[in-house]
């Protein structure tokens, strides 16, 4: 009789823990909220925000200073963009250079910043398709 008893309590403890566990989707805005999801890519909303424009010159820096981009260009501004949650933020950015004629040039670029630590990496620099 008692060994039901405690199989009854067990699993009653363990639906309470589970029933208390708020999913990720949900609590970063999953249900259509305006957070973000954990690990999925999401537009972002506002590319003219001061940070965003920051991070696009940022990388056409760094992108200059690793050699993957010419060293003429300057930038103009972030386009377009997209945000993923990680243990941090990446962020794919379009970015619109101006070569040496002043030609506007699309570029893409992917950032991972992890704010609390004062991480910040250039992953990728490419051309991107026109348009975006």
């Amino acid at each position: 009789m008692a060994r039901p008893l405690r199989l009854l309590v067990l699993l009653v403890a363990v639906a309470a823990a589970a029933s208390s566990v708020v999913p990720a989707r949900a609590a970063l805005g999953g249900d259509g909220g305006p957070g973000l999801l954990v690990g999925g890519w999401r537009a972002i909303s506002d590319v003219s925000d001061p940070h965003i424009q920051e991070l696009g010159g940022w990388a056409l820096g760094q992108a200059k200073q690793q050699r993957l981009c010419g060293q003429g260009l300057t930038f103009r501004r972030v386009v377009s963009g997209q945000q993923q949650v990680v243990a941090g933020m990446n962020y794919r950015l379009y970015v619109d250079a101006a070569d040496a004629r002043g030609r506007s040039t699309p570029y893409e670029a992917l950032v991972f910043e992890q704010l609390w630590t004062n991480t910040r990496e250039l992953t990728s620099f490419k051309l991107a398709p026109r348009g975006h």
